[in-house]
């Protein structure tokens, strides 16, 4: 096994679930957070999570019991070959973290981070040497979601983004390579564009929000699940693929994309959204929402696991 002891920093949601992963693979998890409850929020979060970990087939050589709870970062991140970084996405506190591990990290060890809005480029600024550190941005809650956005650039060391991509690949994740930095990524800019004509759509009434929540669920994210849109444009064109459909709908879609909403998000439109999604929820609360959620993805990740 590659990378056999890991370390977590941070204990919040995102690192609470990497850890979880990390030990549902049979790898030893040390974990630094500063918070006084950080250790019974990620037990309770490992114990949470492995049900589902099980019924998805990653659990067979784990033990939630591989984890234990340092003081300081440097004291995590000793001796481990891979470290997950999940700290709060403001670069003085990610800086000083970097710049308080360096000297103790291994020299062959990997430190990824789990940003999601920071660049890599920005990031690198709070080290001496920022060779050893890759972008590693996985999908919310990442023991279920299999996505991670993996980035080195001409800073990083030769063979670092493989080594991120082969220890991704082994505890189930699936990787893509981002080749240039922009703000969000790929995956986040692709939802950020959605969501953006879904409140154009909801703050011009055609649509309330449950329905266009719906409207996806129900409709092309559904067919997201399965493939990618350029690939399923290229099917629904038939025998003659994506030239085919480009042919016979470039004008509609260029109609589309100019009729497209150009909107901000203001203190009155969050307001009509969390009305919205209030009348969404139906009185369950946020916990009975997450488990419903985590209770469809496991379900759809086990079907396509069998059919990819």
């Amino acid at each position: 096994m590659e990378f056999p002891h890991t370390a977590s920093l941070g204990g919040g949601v995102i690192g609470a679930s990497w850890t979880a992963l990390f030990l549902a693979s049979g790898r030893s998890v040390a974990v630094f957070d500063p918070a006084a409850d950080s250790e019974k929020r990620v037990r309770d979060y490992v114990e949470m999570a492995w049900p589902a970990m099980t019924e998805l087939g990653l659990t067979k050589n784990g033990n939630p019991d591989a984890v234990s709870f340092h003081a300081s970062a440097p004291e995590a991140v000793d001796g481990a070959g891979f470290v997950q970084e999940s700290v709060p996405e403001r670069l003085p506190i990610k800086h000083a973290l970097f710049a308080e591990i360096e000297q103790v990290l291994g020299a062959d060890a990997v430190l990824a981070s789990s940003a999601s809005g920071l660049t890599l480029g920005q990031m690198q600024d709070g080290w001496t040497n920022p060779s050893r550190m890759v972008l590693g941005h996985p999908f919310n809650p990442p023991h279920l979601i299999p996505l991670v956005e993996v980035m080195g650039n001409d800073k990083t060391a030769p063979g670092v983004v493989d080594a991120a991509e082969r220890f991704y690949a082994s505890v189930g994740k699936t990787t893509i390579r981002v080749n240039k930095e922009v703000p969000g990524h790929v995956a986040n800019r692709l939802q950020a564009a959605v969501w953006r004509e879904a409140i154009n759509l909801v703050i011009q009434g055609v649509a309330t929000v449950e329905d266009v929540d719906k409207a996806m669920w129900a409709g092309p994210g559904l067919r997201w699940a399965a493939m990618g849109p350029t690939m399923l444009f290229n099917l629904g064109a038939g025998e003659g693929g994506l030239q085919a459909f480009c042919d016979h709908f470039t004008d509609t879609f260029n109609g589309w994309w100019d009729d497209l909403g150009q909107i901000h998000l203001t203190p009155d439109i969050a307001a009509q959204l969390i009305d919205g999604v209030n009348q969404e929820a139906g009185g369950l609360t946020q916990a009975d929402l997450s488990a419903r959620r985590d209770a469809l993805i496991t379900a759809m990740q086990k079907a396509t696991a069998e059919l990819r």
